[in-house]
């Protein structure tokens, strides 16, 4: 979630039982995203889950990768009162804490991280706030950890799909300093925030994950 004004069909969550909300492209991914996780991640550690939104994935995650001690983490209230109520059973979930990852300084609170997640955010924030995210990402890593990123994005400088081209559209219509990120660009802010790409991984729906790791020496 993020502090921008952002069109109706930008981050859509209705209310489910009790405290939780359901957000349908959670609904839709958390799957492949579960199966990308169990590839990718380390067995045991620490793991941040920046802008975790309605708790959906971090829920899933803990249960799928028990070896992982997670922290959410979500600026709205009323989405870490769902993310509390998604993880109530899971031992391995902390209670949701409020964090802006745009904002320069989080890692100094909340460094060692073997894991850090970031899902469908990129696009909905300007550039300079995903620049802060990966720079302080890389900081907050643990020497070996690895960052997924997930979430839409142009290819090489070129939106692939109508469906990503009507949705770049209507996001710059409403801010035109969010919109698509390119996939290009990106792995460079990784690399020179002194983090190396392990793989890049198509995901459904034209989605993309990076996976990165900061180097041990």
């Amino acid at each position: 979630m993020t502090r921008r004004p952002l069109p109706p069909n930008a981050s859509v969550a209705t209310p489910g039982e009790g405290a939780r909300l359901v957000a349908p492209a959670a609904s839709r991914n958390v799957v492949h995203l579960c199966a990308l996780l169990s590839e990718v991640a380390p067995d045991r550690g620490r793991a941040l889950e920046l802008a975790s939104g309605t708790g959906q994935h971090v829920a899933a995650f803990a249960e799928r990768l028990p070896g992982l001690e997670w922290q959410p983490t979500e600026i709205d209230a009323a989405r870490r009162a769902s993310i509390d109520d998604y993880a109530s059973d899971l031992p391995n979930v902390a209670p949701a804490i409020a964090l802006d990852a745009t904002q320069r300084g989080w890692a100094d609170r909340h460094g060692g991280q073997d894991l850090i997640v970031l899902i469908n955010l990129l696009h909905l924030i300007s550039q300079p706030e995903a620049e802060a995210i990966i720079a302080e990402t890389a900081r907050a890593l643990a020497p070996g950890g690895r960052f997924v990123l997930y979430g839409p994005f142009m290819r090489a400088g070129e939106l692939t799909s109508e469906g990503d081209a009507r949705f770049h559209a209507t996001l710059t219509a409403r801010d035109p300093k969010i919109g698509y990120k390119d996939d290009f660009d990106t792995i460079d802010l990784m690399q020179g925030a002194g983090l190396e790409l392990v793989q890049a991984v198509e995901m459904p729906a034209n989605n993309l994950a990076l996976v990165a790791e900061k180097p041990t020496t």
